[in-house]
């Protein structure tokens, strides 16, 4: 449950804090973030996007969410180096070797589950097509290519 597990969880998590009449908050577990209404001044939540070839922790952009989930897929948080190229954890089931048509794909969506999941499927495919399926998702994102060229809904 790796890949599904912090989104599944987060979901969980804020279904239990409506339950038990919660208005607003987040949840954030390792970077994915579930939104429950926005603060209780009306205000959207800022979620920092980590920059995905800068130091730990900074941050290049931040995304609005008042309802719903933010995750993010990336290269950078498990990877290694050999002979100058990267070699990250996510794999394309296609060629069985590291997908390497992006740095990042951050979403917003509904559910956290859903928003991981199309990040996830953005990072396998190449940029033309994993723009089509975001929009076709009707999702909002931040996506990094592997030249570092920003793409945004």
């Amino acid at each position: 449950f790796g890949g599904i597990g912090k989104e599944y969880a987060a979901d969980r998590a804020a279904a239990v804090m409506v339950e038990l009449g919660g208005h607003y908050g987040l949840v954030n577990l390792g970077g994915d973030v579930r939104a429950i209404g926005p603060h209780a001044d009306g205000s959207a939540w800022r979620i920092a996007v980590q920059d995905p070839r800068g130091e730990p922790g900074r941050t290049i952009a931040y995304m609005n969410v008042s309802h719903g989930a933010m995750a993010t897929s990336g290269d950078y948080e498990r990877f290694f180096e050999h002979d100058g190229r990267r070699y990250s954890h996510l794999l394309d089931p296609r060629s069985g070797w590291p997908a390497p048509h992006w740095q990042s794909v951050s979403v917003v969506a509904p559910l956290a589950i859903a928003a991981g999941a199309c990040a996830t499927v953005a990072m396998l495919k190449p940029v033309d097509e994993a723009l089509a399926f975001l929009q076709a998702q009707d999702v909002r994102y931040l996506a990094i290519d592997a030249n570092g060229q920003r793409h945004a809904r």
